[in-house]
């Protein structure tokens, strides 16, 4: 089955998240052979990273699995298993530094991180990161003797070394028996699993061979913590209290419970990213495949309060399908989203077809207008009080609106394809626009991440454009993309939220909204 990708950060829909400035954690020099414990809001499930983008997910495969380079706290990209890389828009080169070595002591080949790219790059496997991390039927060829890869593309793809860059490595064992990946792990990061105990906690421990860290790595480096908890805590205000009792070291807090904690004189970093995203099912024969419904359904709400609601007030305007800060293209490239205006959508559902039925909802061919509205449950309370809102606004225009919460298993599930869904809030958060084709285009529902069955020409001719420039010199024309989907209303984005991490007792950098786990330092 194809697992589409589910929330970042906090457990939101995400491949990775912007990391903005904040506070620096005191509390003293830093010391060695301390624990550190880091709260999940959901179970990972799975931990094969290549079959999923659930944040927490990407959060635990950090510290298990590295990849050829690494993005630092800038965006900056710097050494990862790779020493040097070169490339372009189809073609790549990456040069692995010696002496690495996976979990079990097995040297890491250059065939062996080959197959990692081949595997994802080719569409039988379906991967969750085809198309995000790997171009569908990209090949990669190793020289093991000098331990470089080269890795060529069929279609052109802007941020290619970058993307394929950052794929994480499976070694060897993992990668002939795929089975060992989902509760357990086979890599080459700086920590090993040593327990698994699926919705309670997963205990790694630091690889004391470890020498191969990101960019200029200390091997003598001091503070890095011994043993690392993952503990999953589904609720914010348990999570707040562990943090203030000092039971665990990091957390991410979204809802009411950040004021408290903000006046606790906790540490604190923030991260900035789309948190309101209005999706809608275009699958042939649904509502949503209509473009007037869907603009009906957009006028229909008070984006400006449903925004406000979501993020308890602190939200600010989107202003790119791209997570800002992170990656190299910025700026406004959403254009104007439709005014909230019930009279509009109104007349817009009549000229649709939709007409009033008895008891007031909408009707057309004997079809009533009920639409099933999802929202994720792992990322504050915001979410389900912005649900009613869209169900009281929807209401308020004939729409009969059954709301529904999921958890991360369950929005995993619905985006592979499974389940009736209409219309969803669910942020996407990403720091290359190529890495958004996949959700935008191409394949849908369990043969692909196109879990809202979009079809744009407009976008798809413009990605192909953008595609063939290299870097950041093409980020207008990725903007033009935005607009082309933002425009017809494939996807609403209408506000982001900052996502602060609360921390006592450590420091850390944060790498793709995921805590870094190479820059972890305990405090005493």
């Amino acid at each position: 089955m194809k697992k589409a990708l589910t929330l970042a950060g906090a457990g939101v829909l995400a491949l990775s998240l912007a990391a903005c400035g904040g506070g620096s954690a005191g509390g003293g020099a830093v010391v060695d052979g301390r624990t550190f414990t880091f709260v999940l809001p959901g179970d990972p499930g799975s931990l094969d990273p290549h079959f999923t983008t659930l944040s927490t997910a990407l959060q635990a495969d950090k510290f298990l699995y590295d990849s050829l380079v690494n993005l630092d706290a800038s965006g900056a990209t710097t050494a990862g298993l790779a020493a040097k890389w070169d490339g372009d828009t189809t073609k790549a080169t990456f040069t692995l530094r010696p002496g690495i070595t996976c979990g079990d002591g097995t040297p890491l080949t250059a065939s062996v991180v080959a197959d990692n790219i081949n595997f994802v790059g080719d569409p039988n496997n379906a991967a969750a990161l085809l198309g995000i991390y790997v171009p569908a039927g990209a090949k990669a060829t190793a020289d093991d003797a000098a331990g470089t890869v080269s890795v060529t593309s069929p279609a052109p793809d802007a941020f290619l070394v970058r993307n394929v860059g950052t794929l994480p490595i499976v070694c060897g064992k993992g990668m002939k028996d795929r089975n060992l990946l989902k509760q357990g792990a086979d890599g080459t990061g700086l920590f090993k699993l040593t327990e698994a105990v699926s919705g309670d906690h997963y205990t790694l421990t630091r690889r004391k061979d470890y020498a191969w860290g990101p960019g200029d790595w200390k091997t003598d480096t001091r503070g890095l913590p011994d043993t690392v908890v993952l503990r999953v805590v589904a609720n914010e205000t348990t999570a707040a209290n562990l943090l203030v009792s000092k039971e665990v070291n990091a957390a991410q807090i979204l809802g009411q419970d950040r004021q408290r904690l903000k006046a606790s004189g906790l540490s604190e970093k923030d991260m900035e990213s789309p948190f309101g995203e209005l999706w809608f099912n275009q699958k042939a024969g649904l509502p949503g495949a209509d473009e007037n419904v869907r603009r009906a359904l957009t006028q229909a709400l008070d984006l400006t309060q449903l925004g406000q609601v979501l993020t308890g007030g602190t939200g600010k305007p989107t202003t790119s399908l791209v997570a800002p800060g992170l990656g190299p293209c910025n700026g406004n490239t959403i254009g104007p989203l439709p005014a909230h205006d019930v009279a509009a959508a109104k007349a817009a559902l009549d000229a649709a077809g939709w007409v009033a039925g008895p008891d007031g909802v909408r009707v057309k061919n004997g079809q009533r207008l009920a639409l099933t509205f999802y929202y994720p449950t792992s990322v504050g309370a915001g979410m389900q009080s912005g649900a009613e809102l869209v169900q009281q606004q929807w209401g308020a225009v004939g729409v009969q609106v059954d709301v529904k919460g999921m958890s991360n298993t369950e929005s995993t599930q619905i985006l592979a394809g499974q389940g009736t869904w209409h219309a969803m809030l669910l942020p996407l958060s990403v720091s290359l626009p190529s890495q958004l084709v996949p959700f935008l285009s191409g394949p849908a529902g369990a043969e692909g991440n196109n879990f809202a069955y979009i079809q744009n020409p407009q976008y798809d001719a413009v990605v192909q454009q953008a595609s063939n420039i290299a870097g950041s010199d093409g980020c207008a024309k990725w903007g033009e993309g935005d607009r082309a989907v933002v425009q017809r209303l494939d996807v609403v984005p209408f506000v982001n939220t900052v996502r602060p991490i609360f921390s006592q007792g450590v420091t850390f950098d944060l790498s793709e909204g995921s805590v870094a786990p190479a820059t972890i330092r305990m405090l005493g």
